[in-house]
């Protein structure tokens, strides 16, 4: 006797949609597997169902009743067309001049390049030049080179709070406002500062109707309600006075700044590479959303902030998921760091092609060592995390170099800078010298300062050492990453994308995109009560959208 096979549907419909009064023609209809996918994967055409004998099958166009006289079935179930161009917000595609709502977010020194930058500008996406822990004259080359690229745009600029090192950050709004930088991306910052406010102010101006052109827009990335309140709401008078009074804006300026919020955007940052609070995306996001309708209910502004999400999202179903939770767009960076226009040398793209979720963990941050900011990192083929920690322990626990017990003293000269501390010191001197001489004035005479700045000697290098393949310090490379790339590469484990030389920026976000906006087509029908077969329900990367 032979046994009869279970086979499943691949579309079953548990009721019937009879509000549709919608047909088809029974010849247009497709009912295979490979039709099915390929209706489905066609997210420009709408998709409507029906019954062709005892299945259930899909076409795209509707039927004309009146003068067809072909046969037809009544559609009993429809999911609309979804462009990737279409997910997020409009106003924050119009605001930035761009065709998605999608964000590479900075990476610092470089890391989100001026190549990343300009491919991905290219195809019309906005992306942030990685401008942190970069000298003033790097980052203006730098702009420069996307100007020339993109010189209509769309770019931004990473502007990060340097509290320790105040000159980088004046420095950096100085040449942002000289070479006509229209939009700038805040991070890491723990308060307002007189420089993102005169960046803000100094663009600010008045349209012949009364209305207010805001010049210089910010996207300002946070993780706390506290920071974000500061950007979402005016310019502090304390700030607009100190400014005024030294010349840097107008009296106009400072009126129209009390009338607009701090940011045009707000990234809400969660569980990310580099500076981080780990928050869960679940319930930041919608915080936030709720803070900035309470926010915008008191202030009125023309033009309401736009809130994004950063911060976890590496495969469609978390894009989708920011998307459907109300983000005006979404923001990448561990994933884009992954890519060949990236900043990272190759030893770095390839480990960051392999890491897990459970492969990162939390460093020291060098730029706010002292204050016990700490960063996530890649943990996976590197000692970086291990060595840092060690480092600001030993800082926490003794009042200078000199009262470091000599073993200890002698195993981290070994072990981790491989020279002697006096000799990091005379290094670390001429550096900040060129750097920020104030700072180096302060260390001389304050043995804490000094040993925090020869401790940051290594959690600076160290990232430089991953961004430049440095031969002989692979085990010390700090590596940014969020468990977001882990799951981006278990996404992509069995496609093409695997590959690390086949990671281009425009054509991941693009498959990201279509890959949510395929699982949107997918929820809907799932509203109707069609359910689809396990095998239709992964949108997976089978071919380049970016020729070679």
């Amino acid at each position: 006797m032979t046994q009869a096979v279970n086979k499943t549907p691949l579309i079953s419909i548990n009721k019937v949609n009879v509000d549709w009064n919608w047909s088809v023609k029974e010849a247009n209809l497709k009912k295979d597997a490979t039709n099915l996918k390929r209706a489905l994967l066609a997210i420009d055409k709408p998709l409507y169902f029906a019954k062709l004998q005892d299945d259930i099958a899909v076409c795209h166009e509707l039927a004309n009743t009146n003068n067809d006289a072909q046969a037809q079935s009544s559609v009993i179930a429809f999911a609309q067309a979804i462009k990737a161009e279409e997910l997020g917000s409009g106003a924050f595609k119009k605001a930035h001049n761009v065709k998605y709502a999608y964000h590479g977010g900075a990476m610092a020194n470089g890391i989100a390049s001026v190549e990343l930058v300009i491919a991905l500008g290219q195809a019309g996406f906005l992306c942030s030049f990685g401008a942190a822990g970069l000298i003033p004259d790097v980052i203006e080359d730098s702009i420069k080179r996307i100007q020339a690229a993109l010189p209509h745009g769309p770019f931004a600029v990473n502007l990060i709070h340097a509290p320790s090192e105040e000159a980088l950050e004046s420095g950096a709004v100085e040449r942002f406002l000289k070479l006509g930088v229209n939009t700038v991306e805040a991070s890491a910052f723990l308060a307002l500062t007189e420089h993102i406010v005169h960046y803000r102010v100094a663009g600010l101006s008045q349209n012949a109707d009364g209305s207010i052109n805001i010049n210089n827009k910010v996207i300002a990335k946070i993780s706390r309600t506290e920071v974000a309140e500061k950007f979402m709401s005016p310019a502090p008078q304390k700030f607009l006075d100190k400014l005024l009074a030294a010349g840097k804006i107008t009296a106009l300026q400072a009126e129209l700044a009390l009338k607009v919020p701090m940011a045009d955007d707000i990234t809400a940052e969660a569980d990310s590479g580099g500076h981080t609070d780990n928050r869960p995306f679940l319930t930041l996001l919608p915080t936030i959303i709720k803070q900035r309708d309470q926010i915008q209910a008191k202030y009125n502004y023309m033009v309401p902030l736009r809130v994004g999400a950063g911060g976890g999202i590496g495969t469609p179903e978390s894009a989708l998921a920011a998307y459907n939770m109300g983000a005006a767009y979404i923001v990448l960076g561990s994933v884009n760091q992954a890519c060949v226009e990236a900043g990272a040398s190759e030893h770095t793209r390839k480990l960051l092609a392999n890491v897990e979720m459970a492969d990162v963990t939390m460093a020291p941050a060098a730029d706010m060592f002292e204050m016990g900011v700490k960063l996530q990192v890649v943990k996976r083929g590197s000692m970086f995390a291990m060595r840092a920690n060690k480092l600001y322990e030993l800082y926490s626990n003794y009042a200078s170099i000199e009262d470091i017990p000599t073993l200890e003293r002698e195993k981290i000269e070994k072990q981790i800078f491989r020279q002697n501390l006096d000799q990091v010191w005379e290094i670390t001197k001429a550096f900040f010298h060129e750097r920020d001489s104030d700072m180096l004035a302060r260390a001389i005479n304050d043995p804490k300062r000094k040993m925090a700045l020869i401790f940051r000697w290594y959690l600076g290098l160290s990232s430089r050492w991953s961004n430049i393949g440095e031969k002989g310090r692979e085990m010390d490379y700090q590596i940014w990453a969020g468990p977001s790339l882990g799951a981006f590469n278990s996404w992509v484990k069995e496609s093409y994308l695997s590959d690390y030389e086949q990671r281009k920026a425009v054509d991941i976000a693009l498959h990201l995109l279509t890959g949510a906006a395929y699982l949107a087509r997918i929820n809907q029908l799932s509203y109707q009560g069609v359910s689809v077969h396990s095998s239709l329900l992964n949108y997976q990367p089978e071919h380049s959208f970016v020729t070679p």
